[in-house]
Parts: C-alpha cells; sequence; structure tokens
C-alpha cells in the first residue's frame, strides 16, 4: 500500500515538472511612444489565456506556453499589440496611440484622465507630459506581487452572482403596466472589464446590462426648475430586429458644485481581514482612498472602522483639513484574519449614529471583497441588518475589490437595501472615475427610493420587454407604496433605462407573443383603447433624502419612430451596450446582432469621449470577439 502511495506520488510529482517544463516567465517594460512607462496594461497570453497587468513603473511577468504563445498588450487609448513569444524571456514593449485619441488624456495611476483634473493625491507616476506628482511610489513599487494582481485561477473560484431570469416580453393586454426601481450603480460593467482584460468571458450572472448600459455618461439636458432631475425620452427602430421599436427614457439628476454640497459625515468601513491580502485588495483600496482624502474639505469629516476577526475604530471623526492624520490611519492598515464582516457593518452604523448631523451627508463607505465568514454573515441575515438601518438617515456606498473569491451578490444587496450605490474598482482609473470626477454623484443622494412606472398604449404597442433590470422589477401596486424601498440618484447623475418594443402589425408578434387558453371561471373582456397619438405614458415617483412622502411626475410619449441612424449619439451608443450586454449573456433575444455590428454602432455613436471610457468599451468588444472564437473553437 505503502509502495502504491510512494509511486503515485512520484508519478504526479514528475507530471507537475513536465508542466512546468512547459511553461516559461517572460517579463518585460511597457512604455508610450515618449518611453514614459505605462502602469495597468492588461497582458494576455492568447494560448493560455492567463493574464496579468503592468505596475507602477510599467513592468509585468508572466507565464507563457512555450508552444506558440502570443501575449496581448491592451490599454485605453493605445493600439493593442499581438507579439508572437517564440525563445524570448524580456519582451519590452511600445504601444502607441490611437488616431482618434484626444490629446488632453494622460496616463494616471492604472489608467487615465484629463490633465486638468489629475489629483495631487495620485502618486508619484511619471505623467505624459506633466511629470511626477506625489512621493509614494516606493512604496507601491516594492510590492512585487503586482507583476500578477490580475491572474486568475477558475478552478478555485468562488466568486458569488445573484441570478439573472432575462425579462421576457409582456402582452399589453395582459399587463399594459411596467414597473421597476431605477439603478446607478456600475460595478457589472467594471467586473465584466475585469474578466475581459484578463483574458476570460465573464459567467452569465456578472452581466447586469442596466449596470453596462449606466457606466457611461449621456449628454441629457439638466432640470431647469425645483426638480431633482429630468426626464428625458426617445424612440427609434431596434437596431437587431427591425420589426420592433426602441424606447430610452433617461433621468439627468440635479449636479450641485462641489462648494455647495452639504458637509459629509463619513464612515469608512475596510475590510483588512486575510481575504484581503493581494495587491489588487488592501494596496488598491488605500490608494483609492487617497484620492478620495484629498477631495475633503475641512468641513467634512472621517472616520475609520476596520474588520477582520473582530471590528474596532482606527480612526475618530477627523476633519478633512487634518488630510496627514486620516492617511497615516491607512498606512497602517494590514490584512490578515477571518471576516467579521456583519460585525464591522454594525460598528460603523453605531458610530455614523453618534456623529450625526442634520441636513449633512451621513453616510458608511464599505470597502471589501465581500468574503464575509464570521458572525452575520448569509446574504439574508445582511439584508436584515442593513434594512433596519436604513431609515436613519444613513447612506451608503459600496466598493467592490479583487477576485476569485468575490462576493458580488452580496455587495448588491448591502447597497440596494442601505439605500445606497456599489461600484467595482478594478484599478486606480476606475477610482479616480468614481471618487474623484464622480463625487457628488457616488457620495450625495439628491432623491431616493425612485421608481418608474410605464402604461403602454394597447392601440400602439403590442408586446414590450424592459432590458435589464432584472433585480429591479417591483410589483405595479408597490408604485404607490411610500414603504417599499427603491434607487437613489446622486448629484449629476444619469440613468438610462431601455425597452424593445413589439409595435401592433409587427410580422413577428407571434414568435413572441404566446397565445394563453381561455378563462374558465371568468369572461375576458376586450379592452378598449382610446384613440391617441401616445405610445405610452411614463410615471415617476421620488423622495427627497429627507422625506418619507414621495412625489409624483408624470408625462406621456408621442413621438415619432426615428429610424436608428438618425437616433441621438446617446441612443445609439446605449444601445450597442445593450446588445454588447446581450451578446455576453447568450440572451434569447439577441437577434442578428453581432460584435462586428456592436462594434460599428459604438464607434459611429462615440461622441464626446474626453476620457476615453468609450474607446475602452470598443477594445472590449473586440476582445469579447476573440474570446468567443476561441471559445467555438475549443468546444
Amino acid at each position: 500500500m505503502k509502495r502504491n502511495i510512494l509511486l503515485t506520488l512520484v508519478f504526479m510529482f514528475a507530471a507537475s515538472m513536465a508542466m512546468v517544463s512547459q511553461t516559461r516567465m517572460v517579463t518585460g517594460l511597457v512604455t508610450d511612444e515618449s518611453g514614459s512607462p505605462l502602469p495597468g496594461v492588461s497582458v494576455v497570453s492568447k494560448v493560455t489565456s492567463q493574464g496579468t497587468t503592468t505596475d507602477l513603473a510599467g513592468k509585468y511577468a508572466i507565464r507563457v506556453n512555450v508552444d506558440g504563445d502570443i501575449l496581448r498588450f491592451n490599454f485605453i487609448g493605445m493600439v493593442p499589440q499581438d507579439i508572437p513569444v517564440e525563445d524570448k524571456t524580456l519582451i519590452n514593449v511600445v504601444l502607441k496611440e490611437e488616431a482618434s485619441t484626444v490629446d488632453e488624456v494622460v496616463v494616471v495611476g492604472y489608467g487615465t484622465q484629463k490633465k486638468n483634473v489629475i489629483s495631487r493625491a495620485v502618486s508619484g507616476v511619471k505623467i505624459r507630459g506633466v511629470g511626477r506628482i506625489g512621493k509614494r511610489e516606493n512604496a507601491m513599487q516594492t510590492q512585487q506581487a503586482f507583476f500578477s494582481m490580475n491572474n486568475y485561477d477558475a478552478e478555485f473560484n468562488t466568486e458569488n452572482y445573484a441570478s439573472i431570469n432575462e425579462n421576457g416580453y409582456k402582452q399589453v393586454t395582459q399587463q399594459p403596466l411596467s414597473t421597476f426601481s431605477v439603478d446607478v450603480d456600475r460595478a457589472a460593467y467594471a467586473n465584466v472589464r475585469r474578466f475581459l482584460n484578463n483574458g476570460q468571458l465573464p459567467p452569465h450572472d456578472a452581466v447586469r446590462i442596466e449596470e453596462m448600459i449606466n457606466y457611461f455618461d449621456y449628454a441629457y439636458a439638466a432640470p431647469v426648475n425645483e426638480e431633482p432631475f429630468a426626464v428625458h425620452s426617445e424612440l427609434a427602430v431596434c437596431p437587431w430586429n427591425a420589426e420592433h421599436h426602441l424606447l430610452k427614457i433617461g433621468l439627468k439628476g440635479r449636479a450641485i458644485e462641489k462648494h455647495n454640497l452639504p458637509p459629509s459625515n463619513l464612515v469608512f468601513l475596510i475590510d483588512v481581514s486575510g481575504s484581503m491580502n493581494s495587491p489588487n485588495k488592501l494596496p488598491l483600496l488605500k490608494s483609492s482612498f487617497r484620492l478620495l482624502v484629498n477631495e475633503l474639505r475641512p468641513e467634512d469629516h472621517v472616520a475609520i472602522v476596520v474588520y477582520a476577526g473582530a471590528a474596532g475604530v482606527v480612526l475618530e471623526p477627523t476633519s478633512g483639513r487634518d488630510k496627514k492624520k486620516i492617511l497615516a490611519a491607512f498606512d497602517q492598515l494590514k490584512a490578515g484574519g477571518s471576516t467579521a464582516g456583519g460585525a464591522g457593518l454594525k460598528r460603523a452604523y453605531k458610530l455614523a449614529r453618534e456623529n450625526y448631523q442634520e441636513h449633512a451627508n451621513n453616510r458608511i463607505i464599505l470597502a471589501t471583497d465581500g468574503d464575509f465568514n464570521v458572525g452575520v454573515s448569509s446574504n439574508a441575515a445582511m439584508e436584515e441588518l442593513v434594512e433596519k438601518e436604513r431609515d436613519s438617515g444613513i447612506f451608503m456606498t459600496v466598493l467592490g475589490f479583487g477576485m476569485g473569491n468575490y462576493k458580488d451578490d452580496r455587495m448588491e444587496i448591502i447597497a440596494d437595501k442601505g439605500n445606497g450605490n456599489y461600484a467595482y474598482i478594478d484599478n486606480l482609473q476606475e477610482a479616480q472615475k468614481t471618487l474623484v470626477s464622480e463625487f457628488g454623484g457616488t457620495l450625495f443622494t439628491i432623491a431616493k427610493d425612485v421608481k418608474f412606472q410605464i402604461e403602454f398604449n394597447p392601440a400602439k404597442v403590442l408586446g414590450y420587454r424592459l432590458i435589464g433590470y432584472e433585480n429591479r422589477l417591483l410589483n405595479d401596486e408597490d408604485f404607490n407604496d411610500d414603504k417599499k424601498d427603491a434607487g437613489e440618484i446622486g448629484a449629476g447623475h444619469t440613468v438610462t433605462a431601455l425597452y424593445e418594443i413589439i409595435p401592433v402589425g409587427a410580422k413577428d408578434a407571434n414568435k413572441w407573443i404566446k397565445a394563453v387558453d381561455k378563462l374558465k371561471y371568468q369572461k375576458k373582456k376586450e379592452v378598449e383603447s382610446l384613440v391617441s397619438d401616445e405610445w405610452l405614458t411614463l410615471k415617476l415617483r421620488y423622495k427627497q433624502p429627507n422625506e418619507t412622502r414621495s412625489q409624483l411626475m408624470e408625462q406621456p410619449l408621442s413621438d415619432e419612430v426615428k429610424k436608428f441612424e438618425i437616433a441621438s449619439d446617446d441612443f445609439r451608443f446605449a444601445a450597442a451596450v445593450a446588445g454588447f450586454g446581450m451578446l455576453l449573456s447568450d440572451s434569447e433575444y439577441k437577434g442578428d446582432i453581432s460584435y462586428d455590428t456592436i462594434r460599428a454602432m459604438a464607434k459611429a455613436a462615440r461622441g464626446n469621449d474626453e476620457e476615453g471610457f468609450k474607446a475602452e468599451m470598443i477594445r472590449l468588444v473586440k476582445t469579447a470577439e476573440s474570446l468567443s472564437e476561441n471559445l467555438v473553437v475549443t468546444n
């Protein structure tokens, strides 16, 4: 018996050595044409699909297959390069800017940002045409594990996502009302980007199409009266099914200048458990919060609560004037221990209540991978905990970090049930976008419990389908129920929703609208439709942040149906993002859409793209197409 075990161990060792001998490590430096290092460049093996990201000095290290491997180098605003490995162990790469890249876009942290909004908190990265800012590069560059911060092993993946049951078509004569809560979360897009940059297609349940659409800002007109937002709508031919129409509904939140924002009472709730001990978790978290701390004003106050095996306060409420003290508290944080997330939430709420300020922004900012394993840890228990606290006037922002053990479903629940919003931080560029560029929208709520209800006119519309928002659907009676929780909108935020509409007379109506048997105990009355040019009536309810009674907005839509080609840039780009999401999730409603057509749609509708996020999406479409082709070949 012992002899058999010994032979087995020898065989396993020999096999593992053989596998190692078929791979080798390749290192290198990635720069731009001026010789400046590029941090955050995605480096992916086209054979193994494993990937990594360049560190702050533009360096990378990746294990490759010696048999014909090819490395793809990809970065926002740059032309991707595919380089055969051959017998090389050192591959230095110079990436060239795309011809359409805006001159004002420069490298910041792991991404890009306009020159005129570069934060003083960014570390000493050499910026094209800007020079060096800050003095933190030594600490960051000593973390050699950054070389493999985005490696992802599917065999040890324990990531969790809430199931998505895609919305189907509803017959207007049977269900004339469509009711849902708004969603300003944008986590799904950044998370999808992380998967694609690492050379993997995302799981279907990770693709929340509404969050992908809402990742991008749209040029909606701001409200002109005292309302917290303006409502916009547009109707055009559906690009993936010419028999159908596509309806876009947009909200634009009232923007507030930073100096006019109310003071903030913030509690940073930081996960320092052992699961956060990797470079794309706690180190990236600390760098991200440095950006936010730099935005604080003297009238703002910050406290820091951490949790691992237990929860504790590491910084009592401190004025934003004392940034050095706040940053020093972050510098002391180290990862280790189990994850008592429930205890951390309770401690953070207690501290926020003790320092509650009337007419201020009272908010907890939770930063974690969501991997709770001590005390209150189930999704149901977390939901109950934050639901008890949401009426206290304390709002919630959830920032997700990391991969492999990421608990997206738990993060989404905490944000949704805690009157909050949710973002995924996959690099410092995303932190800059979320915590600096969109500071007001992320941290300052202008309306809560915002609900949509659309009534479709059966004389014009046979059926409809809400694209995305599966986890935000409400019962029709919930619309008028002020006790029913819904979404929050931040200052300057835009919210977009798309409906695919089957008009009366569509040739393919029978394919999507299914007949049901006649009722036995009651007679169905024919619907009498009013003669009207209106397609629908849009109703919206919202509450002021400190109020308990909702207010109603209502407007009909009687627009003519535009050809898709002459619809607004916003309309066409949102449609392209929706189509991208439908392909990634393998939607049964994707029609004849393809990655090529999505890419062409997005390019034609790119419009103003100073920060390059739309250009990045176009490149991600190409990456997804390549991965899909490889998957087909493999299968």
